[in-house]
């Protein structure tokens, strides 16, 4: 973590992954090459737009439009149906650690309650065996 001259908080990618780890169950991921987070084998955060400044959170779309329109500087739909759907930036040069940690908190939070109600474990890290179909002979 970075300070801005008058001593307020910048955060990170590193914050996001760290504070992302933190979370009970949390494992980091790979998506398209990009950093993922994940609990119950199913995303919950990113970093594919760190490069922009951004972490990534999935949240509803409702959720999203209570982040977005209390803090509009920090949180910003994604474009496209991702961010019809609920996926958010947020800014981590305008974030602080206890705002971040809230905000990861909660796209955990609906991930893991999504993963109760699916009844979904961990998926499999192996692809799943292709199904057999029968041959017309030749």
């Amino acid at each position: 973590m970075r300070r801005r001259e008058y001593d307020q908080e910048i955060m990170t990618a590193d914050d996001f992954r760290r504070i992302a780890l933190s979370l009970e169950g949390a494992e980091e991921g790979s998506h398209m090459g990009q950093a993922d987070f994940r609990v119950g084998g199913r995303i919950f955060a990113t970093l594919a737009a760190q490069r922009q400044g951004y972490g990534n959170l999935m949240l509803t779309p409702e959720l999203q439009a209570d982040f977005v329109g209390e803090l509009p500087a920090v949180f910003i739909p994604i474009a496209g149906g991702w961010g019809r759907n609920g996926a958010t930036h947020i800014r981590l040069a305008a974030a602080n650690e206890d705002l971040l940690t809230g905000a990861l908190r909660t796209a955990w939070k609906l991930r893991v309650e999504k993963n109760k109600k699916s009844g979904s474990k961990s998926r499999s890290k192996s692809k799943a065996p292709r199904r057999k179909t029968a041959r017309k002979p030749a």
